[in-house]
Parts: C-alpha cells; structure tokens; sequence
C-alpha cells in the first residue's frame, strides 16, 4: 500500500563509474515512485534521473550517487559526481548528441541547478531538478 504523498523520504542509490549504472538509476527510481504512489511523476523523473546519471558518468572518472527526496509536494531527484567543474551551459537543443541533456531537465523540470561539494578532502558536486506533483 503506497505511503500517502504528505510524508516526506529520501534515498540515496550509490553507483560505480559505468554506463550501466543509467539504466539501474531509471529502473530504482521507477520503483521507488511506484511504491510511493507517484506514478504520475514516473515517465518524467526517469527521463530526469538518466540525463543527471548520464552525466554524471560520462564526464566523471569516479563514483556518483543518485538522490531522490520527496517533501511538501515536491520531488528533488539529484546526482552526484567526483568532479567539482560547474554543468557546461547550454542554451539550445543542436543537431549532435552531446549536450543535449541540462537543455531537458531545464525544459522539463520547474527548478534545477548545481552546488559544489567538499567533504573530507574530496571535491565534487551535485546537480540537481524539482519536480512538483501539481
């Protein structure tokens, strides 16, 4: 039975430097926004989840985290990643590949942006969306 929507939760799902970790990020959010009774925001957030992912270890040597937080009605879905330099700027959609996703998650989220990260000597940040229910 899916908890009601008014009850915040986090989760943090730990991934390894590997494109494969795309495809488990999509597939655990899926399943973390069925449970949750967030179907509605599925197609979306997967959508979201696999370009911060994408990114995170396509331009990243080393480990990346997936964060999914839901509070107040609204979904935060974040990644993060071992390198400290900012998301590259893009304004428009080109006709290569590259590039491509911060121009979805602006176009497909209601808030997004980055922070730099230093914990324990390591450096890195966190790109991150919102989504909310309404």
């Amino acid at each position: 039975m899916p908890e009601t929507e008014s009850v915040p939760w986090e989760y943090t799902l730990y991934i390894p430097n590997d494109v494969r970790s795309v495809t488990v990020s999509r597939r655990t959010l899926r399943l973390i926004l069925t449970l949750h009774g967030l179907i509605r925001l599925v197609d979306v957030a997967e959508l979201l989840a696999a370009e911060l992912v994408s990114n995170a270890v396509r331009h990243t040597k080393g480990p990346a985290a997936l964060r999914v937080r839901w509070a107040a009605g609204v979904l935060r879905i974040g990644a993060w990643d071992a390198d400290p330099q900012p998301p590259e700027p893009v304004t428009e959609l080109g006709l290569t590949e590259e590039g491509r996703g911060l121009v979805l998650i602006r176009a497909c989220a209601d808030l997004w942006g980055w922070q730099p990260l230093s914990r324990d000597g390591r450096r890195g940040k966190y790109v991150w969306c919102e989504l909310a229910a309404a």
